[in-house]
């Protein structure tokens, strides 16, 4: 499978989260799966840094990156475009990105959020529960 994890998703595989459920776990551990970080979960979580709603070693990012064997999607302008289009479910422009990026890509989004379920994306936790 190509998944692309959601910020908080990639925080808790960072972190040894047993938030993270048996599914989730088994498919960041797989070797036949490829994981893609999207370019704008380094951008979030740093906002929520500044805002003093979030503490992660946001300077271990790339080893991090490397260490989990978890590949960067840019943000190119066809998920821009994308995202541009989606309908407004909400508005939080970090998840509309990851929804562009997930049609765009044909990836499976990962995460616990359960909006995406009103998007028609590929899901993978909670939001699929």
């Amino acid at each position: 499978m190509r998944l692309l994890l959601d910020t908080h998703i990639f925080i808790w595989a960072m972190n040894g989260s047993s938030l993270l459920d048996r599914r989730m776990q088994a498919a960041l551990e797989s070797p036949d799966n490829l994981i893609f970080i999207s370019s704008v979960t380094p951008w979030e979580i740093g906002i929520k840094q500044a805002l003093g709603r979030l503490r992660f070693p946001l300077h271990l990012f790339d080893e991090m990156m490397e260490r989990m064997n978890f590949d960067v999607l840019p943000i190119v302008p066809a998920h821009a475009i994308a995202a541009a289009g989606l309908p407004r479910h909400h508005n939080d422009p970090f998840d509309r990105m990851l929804i562009a990026q997930t049609v765009t890509e044909d990836l499976m989004l990962v995460s616990a959020d359960r909006v995406f379920g009103h998007y028609r994306v590929p899901l993978m936790g909670a939001a699929t529960a």
